[in-house]
């Protein structure tokens, strides 16, 4: 015993450690807590105080509960069992298993022999539209692994969890409150820690003002998440861009041409405005927006508009497909109504928009034109339009012709008045002007008349006087 001590250098505390002179599992001697030093010399080290015994307690029913294992291991080991485990595209764990029982809100999901998991059944409804079925199979999340129940707490794709900094994982999908916006975009809040949502992070198409999203609350995607650096960024458009897939997935398999679907127009370009249909985007040309001539498509439709739409073309050949839509095809064309109004014969008062070489159009009703052909200007020979007409003068024209198929109207302003009478020439044994229907009265014979006749009536002759 003496040799143990002697050997011994270092102060002791409860239960002095192994030296090398000392085996392996040989039992330590007990020394005075008050001489632990070899050197008398040596200055005095209080002793390091012991642990309260409720943390020895609950390391132990820890270290029972675990069975020796860590608690590291046990997580790494009940997610990555089974040949289920997968990585999905954000690197978060995704695993197959199969609805085995349901318990209160909850519904109990088995993995395989050894793993089991917890997933909300609210979760079910929302995402799938009928709560957890027992015997379903589908895809979980991996959330996180919960030592004290050994269950994986599991969520369905796309499921919003609550937000919590403690479990908060990259990939998640959470709930974030819009507190704030500067240049780069959104001050976000979540679980009373700072968030960043980046402008281009907003939607999946350009929000022109993002501040109207300060104050909402918004289902977003963690894109980033540095617990050191209290980092955390967050995505909207990624929630967006899913939940559009799968809308576009269900719209393509009933879209067909000819069809009618509301619409909400997100752009508008000088050749045409793009509408949503619910999952993906249409086209609506500048020339079926409105039956009126139209230059661009906002005199007509503003970003926001929810307008009847029908399908005209559905083009798939492409990388993305291509649907052409027309508005004015399932609104009524006012031209059509206002013609209907009109009789042929009728005198009415229109506006001259449009001058050409050949005539005028003038507009009889809001969209309804006319045209005047030069002819039909005046009596007298007309060498220019613009002679008789200017733009936007107001005039009172005459109906001639109604062409419902083609919505087409003629106007006439000669046929409001009556054509000129023709001038008669003068003088009393004149020529009579040409046309006149008047009878002519035979000279009287007299003694020089009887002359001429004997003159010019021989036979050598032709013709002569009778």
């Amino acid at each position: 015993m003496n040799e143990h001590t002697e050997d011994q250098s270092t102060p002791s505390k409860e239960v002095p450690p192994p030296t090398d002179a000392t085996p392996t599992g040989a039992e330590t001697p007990q020394t005075d807590p008050t001489k632990g030093f070899a050197g008398a010399d040596a200055p005095a080290v209080s002793p390091t105080p012991p642990r309260p015994l409720v943390d020895d307690d609950l390391d132990a029913e820890i270290a029972a509960a675990l069975g020796g294992a860590s608690l590291d291991q046990m997580m790494d080991d009940q997610m990555d069992s089974g040949p289920t485990v997968k990585m999905s595209n954000d690197g978060r764990r995704t695993r197959t298993g199969v609805v085995a029982a349901l318990h209160g809100e909850s519904a109990m999901i088995e993995f395989g022999p050894k793993s089991q998991g917890i997933c909300p059944s609210n979760q079910f409804t929302e995402l799938l539209g009928e709560g957890p079925v027992v015997g379903s199979t589908h895809e979980f999340v991996v959330e996180r692994f919960d030592p004290f129940e050994g269950l994986l707490v599991v969520s369905l794709p796309g499921a919003v969890q609550k937000a919590d900094w403690g479990t908060l994982e990259q990939g998640q999908i959470i709930e974030a409150r819009c507190v704030g916006v500067n240049r780069g975009g959104l001050e976000m809040e979540v679980n009373n820690h700072r968030g960043f949502m980046p402008s281009g992070q907003v939607d999946t198409r350009h929000i022109p003002d993002i501040s109207v999203y300060i104050g909402e609350k918004m289902t977003c995607k963690v894109i980033e998440l540095k617990k050191n650096k209290k980092r955390l960024v967050l995505s909207r458009k990624a929630v967006v861009a899913v939940e559009r897939a799968k809308q576009r997935e269900l719209l393509m398999g009933e879209l067909a041409e000819g069809q009618v679907r509301q619409a909400t127009v997100t752009s508008i370009q000088p050749y045409g405005a793009f509408a949503d249909l619910g999952g993906i985007d249409g086209l609506i040309h500048v020339s079926d927006v409105a039956h009126e001539r139209i230059k661009n498509p906002n005199e007509v439709l503003k970003v926001g508009d929810v307008v009847d739409v029908q399908v005209l073309k559905i083009d798939t050949s492409g990388k993305e497909p291509r649907i052409g839509l027309g508005r004015k095809q399932v609104v009524a064309n006012p031209v059509t109504e206002a013609m209907k109004a009109v009789e042929e014969g009728s005198e009415i008062t229109g506006t001259v928009k449009k001058i050409t070489d050949f005539g005028a159009f003038v507009e009889v009703a809001p969209g309804v034109e006319g045209l005047i052909h030069i002819s039909q200007l005046a009596h007298e020979r007309v060498e220019s339009v613009q002679q008789i007409l200017k733009k936007n003068e107001v005039i009172r024209v005459k109906v001639l012709s109604i062409d419902q198929e083609r919505n087409r109207m003629s106007l006439s302003i000669k046929a409001l008045t009556e054509p000129p009478k023709r001038a008669e020439s003068s003088g009393g044994g004149g020529r009579r002007g040409r046309g006149s229907n008047e009878p002519q009265q035979a000279r009287e014979e007299d003694p020089e008349m009887r002359k001429l006749k004997a003159r010019f009536s021989s036979n050598d002759l032709k013709g002569g006087l009778s």
